[in-house]
């Protein structure tokens, strides 16, 4: 579920709906660590391939000698170490969605084939003799400027047209501080399963008013990670700003 009372996240999630009805690709940008992983599963859970797989790549993570591999598949012995066969992403989240996080770190020789893929429904494993088709629905993110991107030639033009087809920009958490007050209800609540003899009452109004007007550089990543830390150095049940040393810093 999307925890909001932002009228800024309520459009990203009116642009989510209307999304989910479709099968075009989504390109979804925003800050690291804004939850833009989290707008892709509910456009998923809203769409038709709601109890399809849904799979995740993160391209800034992979070795570039293995995106390719990764992404598309291999046949054994393609290369060194391909021990045995392998599918790929595609082929794993067929009949339902790919998610592509940081596609802006994608080298440009896997871009070509990406596009292929995009194009034409279809993969080519590396070593392999013949395509298989794929039925996916491709949602892409990205924290970079693609268009930028684009202009340096780090990014192919046609690719991008191809994969910008449904823009939805997700807003930093500073531009929505009064969703912190609920986030932080959430992430408290979390904490409490995870950790039974940590039954936390509340949060103290000063230290709500310290976590709304920090900027939040990492976004909601870094304020879930806040909450779970400060839970852990909570001395009584009520958090204190004292729990939030490098926000008061």
């Amino acid at each position: 579920d999307m925890i909001t009372r932002s009228p800024a996240m309520d459009r990203v999630i009116r642009l989510g709906q209307k999304a989910a009805a479709s099968n075009i690709p989504i390109l979804i940008e925003g800050e690291s660590g804004v939850g833009k992983e989290l707008v892709a599963r509910a456009i998923q859970g809203s769409g038709d391939r709601r109890s399809k797989p849904f799979v995740t790549v993160n391209c800034g993570a992979i070795p570039d000698n293995l995106v390719e591999s990764i992404l598309f598949g291999h046949e054994k012995g393609s290369f060194t170490g391909a021990t045995e066969k392998h599918t790929g992403k595609f082929v794993e989240a067929n009949s339902g969605t790919l998610f592509l996080d940081e596609i802006g770190d994608l080298p440009l020789d896997v871009q070509v084939k990406l596009l292929r893929a995009v194009q034409e429904g279809e993969v080519d494993p590396v070593g392999g003799r013949s395509t298989v088709k794929v039925d996916i629905r491709l949602i892409s993110a990205t924290h970079r400027n693609l268009l930028q991107q684009v202009k340096d030639g780090k990014f192919r033009e046609d690719l991008f047209y191809r994969l910008n087809v449904y823009p939805i920009f997700v807003p930093p958490l500073r531009d929505r501080r009064d969703d912190i007050p609920y986030l932080v209800r959430h992430f408290m609540e979390k904490v409490a399963p995870a950790d039974p003899r940590r039954r936390l009452a509340g949060i103290s109004a000063p230290a709500l008013a310290m976590l709304q007007a920090y900027d939040w550089p990492g976004n909601i990543r870094q304020l879930e990670n806040a909450v779970f830390r400060a839970s852990v150095l909570a001395e009584g049940d009520v958090l204190t700003e004292e729990e939030f040393p490098q926000i008061r810093a």
